[in-house]
């Protein structure tokens, strides 16, 4: 079954907004620490990472936005959690993602990569 370049296009946009969702180092530094300890809270969140509040909640809201984490309300709290299965496609892509075979020194057509 072949892709249709526009539906390949929507999933290349949702793959890229996964890559930018996870561009920057104190993202990264969350995730790991949601791998850790799930469930966490937002305050132990800003105390761990170590940058303001308001920057924690813009990364937050980043990787909240982008499917990859979800946050739940619990009372006063916001506890939140990893979202593994919204990294399918850019895990899919880098997998995916092998050396040429040796010789192979040109490209493919522009119509087999759209």
């Amino acid at each position: 079954m072949q892709i249709r370049s526009d539906d390949r296009q929507t999933r290349d946009a949702e793959i890229a907004a996964l890559a930018k969702a996870l561009s920057h180092p104190a993202r990264i530094r969350i995730l790991r620490m949601l791998q850790a300890a799930p469930g966490c809270i937002g305050g132990e969140i800003v105390e761990a990472i170590g940058l303001a509040q308001s920057t924690v909640s813009e990364h937050l809201r980043i990787l909240k936005a982008a499917g990859v984490i979800s946050g739940e309300i619990d009372g006063p709290r916001i506890c939140y959690a990893l979202t593994p299965a919204a990294l399918a496609p850019l895990t899919d892509l880098i997998s995916g993602l092998t050396p040429s075979p040796a010789g192979a020194c040109c490209l493919p057509a522009a119509k087999d990569i759209t």
